[in-house]
């Protein structure tokens, strides 16, 4: 239910970052507490530890990104959605780098945000369209440069349908429905697969898929 998630706002405008909490709120989002710049961002995070942080890039003198990775460092599991006015590549590639599950642009509506904050609270990247294939293809041109290191480790044939659909944005049930299991069954494959890869969320797992060259176009 939307009313479990709690949600940190970041933005250096204080009518829009207090227009966005109220926008989330009316829609049945807890909004926790806002913030004005990355070091009050990192500070307030670690006391209200919010299942999903939402955080603009530019906060005046300081950077959403710097905020990001602070806030991560202290809760890896609290979840960072960029709405940002910016939709530059270097500015989204960063973004992603730093930890952020997903990017929006501000033009997006109450109504796509909303989804978005939601997915993102369950892990599922979320982009503004037309910025996921940029991701996918930065993810596979590092991929591609750098083959060293330990080896995959082996997957199951369902365990490998179920990493590209994650990949993919789709949730347990989603999964289930299209290979025609359970979604506990799915979420069974899901951990399994964490443990041997040794990640931690499905967050972790899309990247390792893009990565890998397991997602297809």
């Amino acid at each position: 239910m939307t009313d479990a998630i709690t949600v940190m706002v970041v933005d250096d405008h204080p009518i829009w970052r207090e227009g966005v909490a109220r926008d989330l709120t009316e829609r049945g989002l807890d909004v926790v507490a806002t913030a004005p710049d990355a070091a009050a961002a990192v500070r307030i995070a670690r006391a209200v530890r919010p299942r999903v942080v939402l955080m603009d890039l530019n906060l005046g003198e300081t950077s959403g990104v710097q905020a990001i990775e602070g806030i991560l460092e202290a809760l890896p599991d609290t979840r960072i959605l960029v709405l940002s006015a910016s939709g530059e590549h270097t500015d989204v590639l960063e973004a992603v780098k730093a930890g952020a599950v997903g990017y929006l642009v501000k033009s997006a509506s109450a109504e796509e945000l909303l989804a978005a904050v939601q997915r993102t609270a369950d892990g599922v990247p979320v982009f503004t369209p037309g910025l996921a294939g940029l991701v996918l293809g930065e993810y596979r041109r590092l991929a591609g440069t750098d083959r060293s290191g330990p080896p995959v480790p082996a997957l199951t044939d369902r365990e490998t349908d179920v990493l590209r659909l994650v990949a993919k944005g789709l949730t347990a049930r989603q999964i289930g429905e299209r290979l025609g299991v359970s979604h506990r069954t799915v979420e069974t494959h899901v951990q399994s697969t964490l443990r041997k890869l040794q990640l931690h969320n499905r967050v972790q797992l899309a990247r390792y898929a893009i990565e890998q060259g397991i997602v297809d176009e």
